[in-house]
């Protein structure tokens, strides 16, 4: 069939890695479907109709990494105080219409039953699974995409910037209903990636806004009504800012606060991500996935995230035995000592993560910002060469990270088939007088401390934005970076704060420039370039303008032409059909972002690490996860206690 897929059956299971046949069809189920004992009573009492009536016709089956599980328990684990909702998006909300593998090495039908790519990669059409419904019981039909799309999707007003996963070269996609199970994705040019970028981490759009409780915020379907919810909600202003105070459209905390939201994830909030000492899902009575007797998952009742302020506090709560599952924040270098020692008194194991980005701390300069000074200089690309000469990377990786590192820029891993040495290794080489030759030609008039003066004659200084997120001391590093910076005339001064405003000031382009991660050092790199270029996803805002245009010509700000030329060479990628001429458009693509050299890495990064309960059962070892979507997902649903639970 060439290009053009076709996955069919009754029920498709995921495989598992390096174990069964993946799309195969499931064994029919000898006995009739089961549930968790905590929903016995619920049924009894006719609060909820019977298992079978809650499933879809055919639900999809889960392939067990070590065998039937067992129902109950609830999973402690632990979130940071603020900004970590992608904590939250990475345990329990990773359902989309279709998915990676465990392996990560195909998508598969995941809500969509079955789905075809037209030979031209332009038409995509998926089918829903039948009976499928919302965690408040309510129908998920192919009228809940269509909503996304016609009312949310393509309503200036809730999406001036359409996300670049469903748009090619500037041009958003076209949706249409079949059937009622049925609907049609069709782009104007080739776009060979969007299966791939569908089961990545922007791939939840469609499938989170249910039509039948957010109609009641849109202005279309409740014209006469709005007044009266929002003087009921008054913080809220106008319609847009309401509806968006119920939904989110990256799983912003807005998506973590509303109890009522239905979701199709397999855990539902009962207690919120907002001012409570704590986080708490319960299962989901309608969740659409069953094991392969036909035991409808999860097995584990709920879920508690502990909300901390400070990594070493989640370590010191690990080594205690106080959560069962932890990862985000403390599976590094800094705490892996204390932490493998503490395995006994914590009751846990380690498990190997296959977590490899682009690199560990970045150096991310703001190329549109608002100060005009600022922005000649960041978009000059000799001042962030001389810049990046300025750091010694290796004494950053030997004191912060313990000797766990090497010195790199944003790029694939070495055993990555795209890997290129000269995008990794170029400009890291420890040489401040390089850096002071460039930078004299630059700025060569200092003041009596010996810091450069831009052209007005002022000292120029970054404001450095520094949030201690991962556990990957960036504070530490940056204190480092100042350093550096100081002994070659640049005045850094460090501005600490957490994630939740760093957001905030990054989507309004208010920052000068901060540290963080960049993704890319494994298979993503085809589906989320975001620190190869300027490219609309959360987290990564070093060209926001740019970026939207990219996103949508009519908004944003031109870039100039050799960024042009990279987004173009993007656009080759994203059209190409076949792997071998996806393979060549993406090195020929990586090649020009070498040479725009668009931010500064400091860190090859080494393998990670979670710890989990030794006690849970249907743990994968190994699993990659990268982007919104593999923390520990998807398979914590057929995770279970084997022995009793907390």
């Amino acid at each position: 069939m060439g290009y053009q897929q076709q996955l069919r059956g009754l029920v498709l299971s995921t495989g598992l890695l390096g174990g069964a046949l993946l799309g195969a069809i499931a064994p029919a189920f000898a006995v009739d479907f089961k549930q968790a004992p905590m929903l016995d009573e619920q049924v009894k009492a006719g609060k909820l109709p019977a298992v079978a009536d809650r499933l879809p016709e055919h639900p999809f089956v889960e392939a067990m990494v070590d065998g039937i599980g067992k129902y109950g328990g609830t999973l402690r684990t632990t979130i940071l105080a603020n900004g970590d909702q992608y904590n939250l998006t990475r345990t329990i909300a990773n359902e989309l219409l279709v998915r990676w593998d465990p392996a990560w090495q195909k998508v598969i039908p995941s809500l969509a039953e079955e789905f075809t790519a037209s030979d031209d990669a332009t038409t995509y059409t998926f089918k829903l699974r039948k009976g499928l419904k919302w965690s408040d019981g309510q129908p998920f039909t192919a009228d809940d995409i269509m909503f996304w799309y016609e009312d949310v999707f393509m309503n200036d007003a809730l999406s001036p910037a359409k996300n670049p996963t469903f748009t090619v070269a500037g041009k958003p996609v076209k949706v249409r209903k079949i059937d009622d199970l049925t609907v049609e994705f069709k782009f104007d040019s080739p776009y060979g990636l969007f299966l791939q970028q569908l089961a990545y981490g922007q791939g939840h759009l469609p499938v989170i806004y249910p039509k039948h409780y957010l109609s009641q915020f849109h202005e279309k379907y409740n014209k006469d009504g709005i007044p009266a919810l929002l003087k009921a909600n008054p913080a809220a202003g106008d319609w847009v800012a309401l509806f968006n105070s119920k939904v989110s459209l990256t799983f912003q905390p807005p998506y973590w606060q509303n109890l009522e939201l239905p979701t199709m994830n397999p855990w539902i909030l009962t207690v919120p991500y907002a001012d409570s000492e704590r986080v708490v899902a319960t299962r989901n009575p309608y969740y659409w996935k069953v094991d392969p007797e036909g035991n409808q998952l999860p097995y584990i009742d709920g879920v508690t995230w502990a909300k901390l302020d400070d990594p070493q506090l989640m370590a010191l709560k690990m080594t205690s035995g106080e959560f069962d599952f932890a990862f985000r924040h403390i599976n590094n270098s800094t705490f892996k000592s204390v932490l493998f020692d503490g395995q006994e008194s914590g009751n846990y194991r380690f498990v190997d993560v296959k977590d490899l980005p682009a690199n560990d701390a970045v150096i991310l300069l703001n190329l549109n910002s608002t100060d005009d000074t600022k922005r000649k200089l960041f978009q000059n690309k000799d001042f962030r060469i001389a810049l990046s000469h300025a750091i010694n990377r290796q004494e950053i990786i030997d004191l912060v990270y313990v000797g766990q590192g090497a010195p790199a820029q944003v790029a694939t891993q070495p055993e990555h088939e795209l890997f290129n040495e000269r995008e990794a290794k170029q400009y890291t080489e420890f040489d401040p007088k390089l850096a002071n030759d460039m930078l004299d030609k630059i700025m060569p008039k200092k003041d009596a401390e010996g810091f450069r003066l831009d052209d007005s004659g002022k000292r120029f200084t970054i404001n450095f934005m520094v949030a201690d997120v991962f556990g990957l001391s960036y504070p530490d590093v940056m204190q480092m970076v100042q350093k550096y910076a100081k002994d070659v005339g640049i005045d850094i001064q460090l501005r600490t704060t957490d994630r939740a405003r760093l957001n905030t000031m990054w989507a309004a382009n208010e920052q000068d420039a901060y540290i963080w991660n960049c993704v890319g050092g494994l298979s993503e790199v085809y589906t989320d370039p975001r620190c190869y270029m300027p490219f609309q996803k959360a987290d990564i805002f070093f060209a926001m303008k740019w970026s939207e245009w990219y996103s949508n010509h009519a908004t944003g700000e031109e870039p100039p032409a050799e960024i042009k030329a990279l987004m173009a060479a993007y656009d080759k990628v994203n059209a190409a059909v076949g792997d071998n001429d996806r393979r060549e458009k993406m090195k020929e693509f990586l090649n020009l972002s070498a040479d725009n050299f668009l931010n500064i890495g400091i860190s090859r990064p080494m393998p990670k690490y979670m710890m989990v309960s030794k006690n849970l059962k249907n743990v994968v070892n190994g699993i990659p996860i990268t982007g919104n979507l593999w923390h520990p997902a998807p398979t914590l649903t057929q995770w279970y206690f084997d022995k009793p639970a907390n």
